[in-house]
């Protein structure tokens, strides 16, 4: 209980040496949003959003509603790279699988 009033009682000189309150420090005073509302192409829309007009809300939620509910749809084929697995689970059996080992190296 001493040493708690005894912090206590010194707590209030902590402001002297603070490097955010002490006399002489540089404080921003709206600095970074003078800085944003600059960079903005139209800063009404930091008040208030705008939509997407090539964007389908109906497609986002109803790949939202097949995430949820594990129906999520393969994606098709890009002809860029094919991924295949190189585990079953993350689990290994005798050296093979997961990136080790194989008829193909893993690949």
């Amino acid at each position: 209980m001493r040493r708690a009033l005894f912090l206590l009682v010194l707590l209030p000189g902590c402001e002297a040496i603070d490097p955010y309150t002490r006399d002489g420090a540089w404080r921003p005073l709206g600095a970074n949003q003078a800085n944003l509302r600059t960079h903005v192409a139209n800063p009404a829309h930091l008040d208030r959003g705008s939509s997407d007009g090539g964007s389908d809300g109906q497609a986002a939620a109803d790949a939202v509603r097949r995430y949820r509910t594990d129906r999520v749809r393969p994606l098709p084929a890009s002809g860029v790279a094919e991924v295949q697995a190189t585990g079953v689970g993350g689990a290994t059996t005798g050296g093979v699988g997961a990136g080790g080992g194989g008829a193909n190296g893993g690949r």
